[in-house]
Parts: C-alpha cells; structure tokens; sequence
C-alpha cells in the first residue's frame, strides 16, 4: 500500500512538472545516511537542453544544486520518499499536496487551490543582462564590441557568460556590509570580471574597490590603461602570483580557472585575510588524481576509478569536497554548483564561501569527515590542508 501512495504522489509531481503547473516541491525529514543534509527544494527550469527538474540540497552549512532529466529526477525522487525523507510538500497552480511516511505508512493529503500563478521557469536570463549598454571603451578593448558598440558576432558567447559572472557576482558583493567592500580577482587575466563587475556596481550605486592580481605584465598594462580610459578609478591590476599577493584587508576574495593548487592558494589568501566573501571555479584537479593513482582508495571505488575519464571526474568532486569542507572548517557556509564557464571548459563547478559565525563550530565532525574522505580515496594530504597547517 505504501508503494502505491508513493506513486502516487510522483504522479502528481510528474503531471505539474509537464503541465508547468508546479510551483514548488520541498522534500523533509531526512533520515538517510548522508552527513548534515537537512532537506532539498525542487523546482522547474528550462535550459537549452530541455526541461529540467533543479534539485538545492540544504546542508548544514552549505547548499549543492544539481539539475536532472524527468526520468532521473522521478526515480531519485522515489528513492528519496521510499527510504530517505519522511515528508513532502508538493504546491502547484491547482491544489497542494502533502505526504508523511512514517515505516510502511504512508499519508497523502491533497487541498484544492485557486488564484495561484506558476513560477517562472526561465533558467537562462539573457534579456535582462546585468550590462545593458554595449558602448563601453572596456568592452572595445577587450575585444567584445566593434569601434560602433555592438557586440561582435564572435564574441556573442563570451559577452553572454560576462553577463553570467555579473549576474552570480554582484548580489554576493552587494550583500557584503561592507560600505566599499574590496574585491580581489586572483589570477584576473584580461579582467573580464573585474572591468564587467566594476561597471555593473557603480552603475547600481554601490561603491567598491576591484584589485586584479595577473603574473603577466602585459596584461597588467593593458588592464590598468583601459581602466584609466574608462574613468574606472576603483579599478586597478597589479603583478605577482597568487601566493605572493597580500590580500589583508579583503572583503571578497575571487579565482576564476586558477589552475590546480592555484585555487587553493587562493582560497588560503581568502581565509588568512578574513574574506567575508570567497568564491573560486577551479580548473584542473592533478594534485588529488595523481594520490589517487598512486595511493589506495577502498577497493569498493575500484570500478568508478578504473577508467580514466571516470578517476579524472571523481578527482573533481573529491577535490572541491575537500575544499568545501576546509571551508566550513574556517567558519564559511559554503554552496557548490555548476555554471557556464568560459571556451576552456564547457561547465564548471562553483564554490561560493559565506563568512557564518554557525559555520566550523563542530571541528572534530568536520574534521573526521576530511579524513574519512581521503581515507576512502587514498588521499595522504590536500594541498590547502598544507596551506592551513593541519
């Protein structure tokens, strides 16, 4: 019986979900056996793929958002009401349903509803743009607009994923007490970021100071004579590398595609100078692949970690898990998700660290799960572990 009012429920879930009815699902009551997950909300997007289901996982002190095909989505949904959550809460434009298992028994509730409007679905928010105007000198410059201040048929995707960054970006400087927070980009590169970012809050009214840390002197140059063409006096590039560079005093602390050991340098700079912000897409994982080669993880992985692309996957996640959790360790509530990168990568992982005082209280916890982690994956030491002197 039980196993019949939990399809039940699903069908509702499926039918909003393809009738674009569903307002929101909110699955509680976990019992399962993953450490700190509190509860998931689940909603309805629309990407170029196709129609997705998007899963927030609420932990602890950190949210996961993954995004999942119908099927995928309705038979992990299924696992979950089976044998993980103890409650649900389905809302819709026609009638709100609620379900609580308790063992076997299972209680499903349906109240019919009126006047309620569907949550947008728009995953991809390009007609609203965070940088609305295209006759900038920064943007001539760094190549995206022609001399007349129209983006260049080959610069439309890199324009698109500039807006992408602004829109991710700004609400979390923005969010900073901060009266003029100080922002630096570590590995800052041509400042795609930082002219973009620098533009969108002072044309919002909110003053900051952007810093661009680059080793190459030509670029430096280049960033420094644009922004002094551009009239963008808070922005400024320095040389020197990441590890070198004095951060005290920095609000937040941002590496876009630092390569390998490069993010967790600068996620040591973030945390040494009491960033209340740190944010990095890390690019490139060989310190942890190359211990996992080497090393000997618990013979149950061997056939996740007995293909190549598969090890090189794995030592992604274990690396930025890794990184999430030292994060936490240091008192940040940390978010882990996938956004639009620039022609290197197709996707990338996101990990946005929030200074909480909630966050890091139970050390030994969270230190014991770093080291159940890299004893499961054959780990002898993360190189930020290093940084840290732990």
């Amino acid at each position: 019986m039980s196993t019949e009012r939990i399809e039940e429920f699903l069908a509702a879930v499926k039918t909003a979900f393809v009738a674009n009815t569903l307002v929101k699902l909110k699955l509680g009551g976990y019992h399962g056996a993953e450490p700190d997950l509190k509860s998931i909300d689940v909603k309805k997007i629309v990407v170029k793929g196709g129609d997705k289901f998007s899963f927030t996982f609420h932990y602890k002190t950190r949210d996961i958002i993954k995004n999942q095909i119908q099927p995928e989505a309705m038979g992990n949904l299924r696992i979950a009401l089976k044998d993980e959550f103890r409650s649900a809460q389905l809302s819709t434009t026609e009638f709100d349903m609620s379900f609580e298992r308790n063992g076997d028994k299972v209680r499903i509730k349906r109240t019919e509803v009126e006047g309620r409007t569907a949550v947008s679905t728009e995953h991809n928010r390009a007609k609203n743009r965070p940088l609305a105007e295209t006759n900038k000198p920064y943007l001539y410059a760094l190549g995206i607009t022609g001399k007349d201040g129209v983006v260049r048929n080959d610069a439309q995707d890199k324009f698109r994923q500039i807006n992408k960054m602004v829109e991710i970006f700004a609400p979390l400087i923005q969010a900073i007490s901060s009266e003029k927070p100080r922002i630096v980009d570590m590995g800052a590169g041509k400042g795609y970021l930082d002219f973009a970012l620098y533009d969108y809050l002072s044309t919002t009214g909110k003053a900051a100071e952007v810093i661009g840390v680059e080793m190459r002197d030509g670029l430096v140059n280049d960033g420094n004579a644009t922004a002094s063409a551009s009239g963008f006096d808070g922005l400024s590039f320095v040389p020197g590398t990441i590890i070198d560079y004095d951060a005290s005093g920095a609000d937040a602390v941002i590496a876009l595609h630092a390569c390998d050991t490069a993010t967790d340098d600068a996620i040591f700079k973030g945390i040494t100078a009491g960033a209340s912000l740190i944010a990095v897409a890390p690019c490139c994982h060989k310190q942890i692949r190359r211990q996992m080669e080497a090393g000997k993880p618990a013979t149950q992985l061997d056939v996740l970690l007995r293909h190549g692309i598969f090890l090189e996957r794995q030592a992604e996640m274990v690396t930025d898990t890794l990184r999430a959790l030292l994060l936490e360790l240091n008192g940040y509530k940390t978010k882990v998700f996938e956004f639009v990168s620039d022609a290197h990568t197709p996707k990338n992982n996101l990990i946005v660290a929030e200074k909480d005082a909630r966050a890091g209280r139970d050390r030994e916890a969270v230190l014991k799960q770093i080291e159940d982690v890299k004893a499961m994956f054959g780990i002898e030491r993360h190189y930020l572990e290093g940084l840290l002197g732990l």
